[in-house]
């Protein structure tokens, strides 16, 4: 038997159960939002910023830190914690998450971890891991749940969606055989991927372009919907990263 207090993480099956359920009655609610590095994926931010009716600039500015370590192939952008000595998410309110329509996938997954690796084929490969942290109380509760079933009940489908479709960049086969970006491509990373609305303007601009003629759909990108539009950053990251 895993002891959680030494090693919280356990690996868990799609199929298996386990007791766990959050809500404003639990007595640790929030607990959980607080004291931690919530790393945000680009699709968090598109659905943060739209949330907020902001530019994806100025939320970038407000709300990200962005980490660029020397020993990270990417730079990781972070959620700003509040200053409060506990270090809490900048959107927690006494009450909850003020943006829990939009919260991070990281937020919906809890107390799940989901890792994804993309095969030869292109289909990805799932694994999962259980989160039990002595401060959360969530596991006395009596709803039984599973992966599948926790993962639709938080609405996770169109954030895995997502992030796996960037596995196409970030486990690229040229990253395997040693490729190491650039300052200037960091820089596009971090443009392309979260600076959406700055991308989308570059882009109709004429600053930046594909290499070949623009889908329906990436027309739609530029024309408004940043979904299509993120997906068109993830190609045009890739063509500019290892297309010689």
């Amino acid at each position: 038997m895993t002891d959680s207090l030494t090693n919280p993480y356990r690996p868990i099956s799609p199929d298996e159960k386990f007791a766990f359920c959050c809500h404003p009655g639990v007595p640790c609610f929030t607990e959980c939002c607080r004291e931690l590095d919530l790393a945000l994926t680009p699709y968090d931010v598109l659905r943060l910023k739209n949330g907020r009716k902001t530019h994806s600039g100025r939320f970038l500015e407000q709300y990200v830190i962005i980490e660029w370590d020397e020993q990270q192939l990417f730079p990781t952008c972070y959620l700003t914690m509040v200053d409060d000595g506990r270090a809490s998410c900048v959107f927690v309110k006494e009450q909850g998450c003020s943006v829990y329509q939009d919260r991070p996938s990281s937020c919906r997954a809890y107390p799940v971890g989901r890792g994804a690796a993309r095969k030869s084929d292109g289909s990805i490969e799932e694994s999962f891991v259980l989160l039990r942290e002595p401060h959360c109380q969530g596991f006395a509760e009596q709803q039984q749940q599973d992966v599948g079933s926790y993962f639709t009940d938080q609405e996770l489908a169109s954030y895995n969606r997502f992030n796996d479709a960037l596995l196409a960049l970030l486990q690229h086969e040229q990253i395997q055989q040693g490729f190491r970006p650039s300052r200037e491509q960091l820089d596009q990373y971090i443009l392309a991927l979260y600076n959406l609305d700055m991308f989308r303007q570059e882009m109709a601009d004429g600053r930046l372009s594909m290499q070949r003629p623009l889908t329906a759909s990436e027309l739609q990108g530029l024309a408004g919907d940043d979904e299509q539009l993120l997906l068109l950053g993830i190609q045009w990251l890739i063509q500019e990263f290892f297309s010689a």
